[in-house]
């Protein structure tokens, strides 16, 4: 389930909803067999299964998921639908007087020295690498770990963060994203069958294609395994609507806000791999907000949890634009991503920018402009 900065083969389709039940029908490219596209060596990141490994094919068309595949929707500009920005209906509010300004990370995914580099830019860290901006608030959107060269490191640098910015008066907080649930199912269930209505999947199998790194596992102790677990999954912050996955699964985990992340922590608590896997799904859903009925999909999350815009990560910026159909299909150079992309008629803003496949690592002040 290699996402090349997309999880694979855990039903990375767009999400679609019936009247009567909030479940995500998977595109046809879920259903093919065959090599990645525009990875004819197999090899989609570090830490992934060798060449070659074929595609499983689910047999359940609501399963959405299988641990072995590994191709990536191959996305052309024609396929993403223009949206006109829309004014926004009102205003963020402005920070109190109590805090500093807002600023959000997109995807980290072990890549420790791009993050420092990124923060550092922004004033928010010293030379040093220690908090230095005083009453600044800080959201991390998740996934810390996996195809970068030191995940771990990235855990430690936030949690030093945190306590660095709570004796500053400000804060540095964190999301839950797919990857760390991968990680906790990885550690805590290993070759365990689960209940992936496509055959037989592990979590340690996913993790593997999804970029797993093995220096991250040994270095991986309990107090990680305790801060990953106590994330957040969506939370608000001067009207922006903050989660990691560009998906409406979030609605089916509580009406508000705090009901969706109590009910995410209470799933980590029963330690049922079924459970645990089946959240780690529904959390890989993505493109939600990126066609004609986006903005609707994303007026129905901030209705249900209020806000004005969603600020999430997941989706890689290269992808939601059709720069790129795979990690290694960047024409040597990387897609050229210059910030946040801001799309869903202005409702939505996109903060992966690809770093695993040679764009940018983002740490971008809220709010933005349209």
């Amino acid at each position: 389930m290699v996402e090349g900065s997309m999880t694979q083969g855990a039903g990375q389709g767009p999400d679609v909803r019936t009247a009567t039940l909030r479940d995500f029908r998977v595109p046809a490219y879920v259903h093919e067999t065959g090599p990645v596209q525009g990875d004819p060596a197999g090899t989609t990141g570090p830490g992934v299964a060798g060449p070659g490994v074929p595609v499983e094919v689910a047999g359940d068309p609501d399963s959405g998921y299988t641990p072995t595949q590994r191709d990536l929707p191959v996305i052309n500009r024609g396929d993403t639908v223009q949206v006109e920005v829309q004014a926004m209906p009102e205003p963020p509010q402005a920070p109190t007087d109590e805090h500093g300004p807002l600023f959000v990370v997109g995807d980290v995914h072990g890549y420790l020295d791009e993050l420092l580099a990124a923060l550092h830019e922004q004033n928010l860290i010293d030379a040093n690498g220690d908090w230095s901006a005083g009453n600044a608030r800080l959201w991390f959107l998740g996934d810390f770990t996996d195809r970068g060269p030191d995940g771990i490191g990235v855990i430690d640098l936030v949690m030093r963060l945190s306590a660095q910015a709570a004796a500053a008066g400000g804060y540095c907080k964190a999301l839950m994203g797919n990857h760390e649930l991968l990680l906790l199912g990885a550690k805590r269930f290993g070759d365990t069958p689960v209940n992936s209505g496509a055959g037989t999947a592990t979590f340690q199998a996913a993790w593997l294609l999804n970029g797993g790194q093995k220096t991250d596992m040994e270095r991986l102790e309990d107090h990680h395994l305790q801060w990953m677990a106590r994330l957040d999954a969506i939370e608000s912050e001067d009207g922006h609507l903050l989660m990691h996955s560009d998906t409406t699964a979030y609605l089916d985990y509580g009406d508000s806000i705090e009901a969706v992340n109590d009910t995410v922590r209470e799933t980590l608590t029963r330690n049922d791999a079924d459970e645990c896997w089946d959240l780690f799904r529904k959390f890989t859903k993505r493109f939600a907000f990126r066609d004609e009925s986006g903005p609707h999909a994303v007026r129905e999350l901030l209705d249900m949890y209020g806000g004005h815009r969603i600020v999430h990560g997941h989706s890689p910026i290269p992808y939601l634009l059709g720069d790129v159909g795979s990690e290694d299909d960047s024409d040597g150079g990387g897609p050229v991503i210059e910030g946040p992309h801001i799309y869903a008629g202005g409702l939505a803003i996109a903060m992966d920018g690809g770093v695993t496949m040679a764009g940018k690592l983002l740490v971008c002040q809220l709010p933005l402009d349209n």
